[in-house]
């Protein structure tokens, strides 16, 4: 019983790090279509975003099952409850990947960026890429020292986010009331991407070490 118990634990950690590496690609796509208005590619994204949440709804109904019949305890239990709380923030991820290529798709053939805001979402579309590569690491390998960059990018992604209210507030400022709304939503989603992340390494710190993170 405990190797069948230990081969779904494998199971578990195994769709984690595949729903990461589909979160990689969305993000990384999305981020593609919106500076570069590939309607093609937003589609795509957009499509792909119901196989990250049938992985959820998978790996999700596998905790339970293993909660249910196998009353699991101590580092076990620690394992299945975050596994729990990690597809939820990965399967967010994926919408928010979906949002930006949504944008990207809504404003199609336009640019939904405006070039006075481009370099800055250049930027913070690198860092997000980042920390979705580095999730997806650190699921693979548990090594802490991933956690500890991707929280740095988190943070890039954090000043890159209040450099786009410095650019709706200047005087200069030249968008229209739907470009500003698309900087603001986008830059969101960015923030909110590099949130879901950091949520992730510490979920992954707190399983190695067994203490959680401070925010």
């Amino acid at each position: 019983m405990r190797q069948i118990f230990e081969a779904e634990l494998q199971q578990v950690g195994d769709d984690l790090t595949e729903m990461s590496r589909l979160v990689e690609s969305a993000i990384t796509r999305a981020g593609t279509a919106l500076l570069e208005a590939d309607l093609q590619l937003a589609q795509e994204v957009i499509a792909s975003d119901k196989t990250i949440d049938a992985i959820e709804d998978s790996l999700d109904e596998r905790c339970i099952h293993l909660l249910a019949q196998q009353a699991p305890v101590a580092t076990d239990l620690r394992v299945v409850v975050s596994a729990l709380r990690m597809s939820a923030s990965l399967e967010r991820m994926g919408d928010l990947a979906r949002h930006v290529a949504q944008v990207a798709r809504g404003r199609y053939p336009a640019q939904a960026i405006v070039p006075e805001a481009r370099d800055t979402f250049v930027k913070m579309h690198e860092a997000a890429v980042r920390v979705a590569q580095r999730t997806t690491k650190l699921l693979a390998t548990r090594d802490l020292t991933v956690a500890e960059a991707l929280e740095r990018d988190d943070d890039i992604i954090d000043a890159l986010h209040q450099e786009t209210f410095n650019l709706l507030l200047a005087p200069e400022w030249p968008g229209t009331v739907q470009e500003s709304v698309d900087v603001t939503l986008v830059g969101r989603y960015y923030e909110r991407f590099g949130d879901h992340g950091v949520s992730v390494a510490r979920r992954v710190t707190f399983l190695v070490t067994g203490d959680f993170p401070e925010s």
